[in-house]
């Protein structure tokens, strides 16, 4: 189920023939909003690692096939698809941050505690890197005590990010940690009795800490957005729907600095930076789902949308 989709197109205000880049296109409902808004002429490059996505979204999008290129791999990779295929010009670029159902659900990727599986955790295009030091196993087996609890702290915020890591580096030394219940067992033995009685549950953080460091996901982040402005047409919005606060920072913060003219700073009397400001922020606060799509959609709970044009 799409989160913010009315607000995204109320928002970004897709028009008659603008072009469309959809990082992460997943099943398409995002995109075949776009598309109804910029028919007949505007076109959609739709990106994604996971084949299972691009299935979907294929025939989700396929009575506009003519107007709808779709290409497997990382957003932050966009250039070589837009220089592929002449896709120019970009007038509206868009991220779903989010991890989709199927991901959750999957009997072997092993992002979700609910299921016991291996702890591979490589979303889609990822899985079939040859390098299987970058899989959750591996760090969890084989990377340093501090290493997992700089993990677990900076990508999880997990309080308890030493007594993790601890339990974890105990744990191995008498058998290897291979599935996801056993890393659970860990956390539920490493955090307090009164931690496990929260909303959220305890396992959460540091899952997500894992897929966060395996997947490289803040890196791709921080990577794509200089290119996305440097490439987006002048009057081009930049839409981002983040689902954790450390993704929702480093949106927020390149809206902000790029939103700017002198970035000097207070202490330096006259402008040295030379920084031009290049972007207008169309959402002064991040845009949240009403209740009454959290109540229908309850992963929309954490989502936060933030939209800024070129200028």
């Amino acid at each position: 189920m799409p989160v913010l989709l009315e607000e995204v197109i109320e928002i970004a205000d897709p028009k008659l023939g603008e072009n469309l880049i959809d990082g992460t296109v997943g099943g398409g409902s995002h995109a075949e909003a776009f598309l109804k808004r910029t028919s007949p002429d505007g076109k959609l490059l739709g990106i994604d690692l996971d084949d299972e996505a691009l299935i979907e979204s294929k025939r989700r999008l396929e009575e506009d096939s003519s107007r709808v290129i779709l290409e497997k791999g990382n957003f932050v990779n966009f250039l070589e698809f837009t220089e592929k295929h002449n896709f120019y010009p970009i007038n509206i670029f868009f991220l779903d941050l989010g991890i989709s159902s199927h991901q959750l659900n999957s009997d072997t990727m092993g992002i979700s505690f609910l299921k016991n599986s291996s702890l591979d955790m490589r979303i889609g295009g990822n899985r079939y890197n040859e390098d299987d030091r970058m899989t959750a196993e591996y760090i969890i087996n084989n990377w340093s005590e501090e290493k997992i609890r700089s993990i677990l702290k900076d990508y999880g915020e997990e309080r308890y990010a030493g007594f993790i890591a601890r339990e974890i580096v105990s744990v191995r030394k008498g058998k290897r940690i291979v599935s996801t219940w056993q890393l659970v067992e860990i956390i539920s033995k490493a955090v307090p009795q009164k931690y496990k009685k929260q909303k959220i549950h305890f396992a959460t953080r540091t899952f997500q800490a894992f897929r966060i460091a395996v997947n490289q996901e803040l890196e791709s982040l921080e990577a794509v957005l200089p290119k996305i402005l440097d490439h987006i047409e002048v009057g081009g919005r930049i839409c981002i729907i983040s689902f954790h606060s450390l993704e929702d920072r480093i949106v927020k913060r390149f809206f902000q600095k790029e939103s700017k003219g002198c970035i000097c700073g207070p202490k330096v009397p006259v402008c040295v930076c030379g920084h031009k400001k290049r972007l207008e922020i169309l959402t002064k606060k991040p845009v949240m789902a009403s209740e009454q799509e959290i109540s229908a959609n309850p992963r929309s709970r954490s989502a936060k949308l933030r939209i800024a044009k070129k200028i």
